[in-house]
């Protein structure tokens, strides 16, 4: 009989760092886009518009600003999960659920690299 992993082997934390760094690097990609838009930085404007359609306009681009700030946010916090995920890897305790202390499957931490927990302990934080 096999005897139960506590840990991921190196090779195996190698291959999960892999998949993170490219994970953060395309995050940090659409966190500067999002941030850009937030901050207008391309310069784009209605000013150059007539002033009814730029009064429509305005209305449009404070609702987009606001959504690309709240996803900008979200975009922040994947990054700082990707970052808390690579700490882990170098601590060697990457893809150990923190409420049960086995192995997360490595089919859930390729669909999300940053989990802390196993789907069944997911599932029951969301119950409750």
């Amino acid at each position: 009989m096999s005897e139960k992993k506590n840990r991921y082997s190196d090779e195996e934390l190698q291959e999960f760092k892999e998949l993170i760094l490219e994970k953060l690097e395309k995050a940090r990609r659409d966190y500067e886009l999002l941030k850009a838009d937030v901050t207008n930085a391309e310069g784009n404007d209605t000013a150059d518009t007539s002033p009814t359609f730029k009064t429509l306009e305005e209305g449009a681009t404070t609702l987009s600003k606001e959504e690309s700030g709240r996803l900008a946010q979200r975009q922040m916090k994947f990054i700082q999960h990707l970052q808390a995920a690579l700490v882990r890897i170098e601590n060697k305790t990457y893809g150990i659920c923190r409420a049960t202390g086995e192995l997360i499957p490595k089919e859930r931490l390729r669909a999300v690299p940053h989990a802390t927990l196993g789907i069944d302990q997911k599932t029951q934080n969301k119950n409750h």
